[in-house]
């Protein structure tokens, strides 16, 4: 069963930017390939139920199970030791990766306060996109009560795209909210 974006993506997005950024062929139109969620957790060096939880939580935002991010090196600054963890993420790709982003749009987002949409900086120079979101209590899986500390993430857009430009037009097509210039 397709996911609602991807059908969006195929009989809408595509033809539109095929037409709008002038390609001959419908392999050249950008797609996004797959969507990363990261969470750096620094001060899960002295607390390691920490890590456990934010596990927990990407896991059930993500809809697949998370991986543990570990130190790879030593800071005597900051009590690290290389191999301690200190992260948690998660690869969505095909229809995960789609039902992640219309929850996303749909839900997450309309329900940050004072939201005025995203920036439009968080281009990389290579046609990805990253947002950082500050709190993951925005998740409707996520139920606020049972938070033991609130934690930002970040939300990579890895797309096929050629330029920032290219990845602008694809990510606004699916309704990313960017803020107005």
């Amino acid at each position: 069963m397709k996911s609602r974006l991807k059908e969006k993506y195929e009989n809408e997005i595509l033809p539109k930017l095929l037409k709008d950024l002038d390609y001959n062929n419908v392999m050249e139109v950008p797609k996004i390939t797959k969507i990363c969620l990261s969470q750096g957790l620094g001060s899960a060096v002295s607390d390691k139920k920490m890590i456990e939880q934010a596990s927990l939580e990407m896991t059930k935002i993500a809809g697949q199970k998370s991986i543990i991010t570990k130190s790879k090196k030593d800071i005597a600054n900051f009590k690290l030791r290389k191999g301690m963890p200190i992260g948690v993420k998660v690869t969505l790709r095909k229809n995960r990766m789609y039902e992640f982003l219309d929850r996303l749009i749909s839900i997450s987002m309309p329900g940050i306060r004072d939201f005025q949409g995203i920036n439009f900086n968080g281009f990389d120079g290579r046609g990805n996109y990253t947002v950082g979101i500050k709190e993951q209590i925005i998740f409707p899986e996520i139920k606020v009560d049972e938070v033991k500390k609130i934690t930002g993430m970040d939300i990579t857009f890895v797309t096929s795209a050629n330029s920032d430009d290219e990845a602008r037009s694809l990510l606004q097509c699916f309704g990313l909210p960017f803020k107005k210039r």
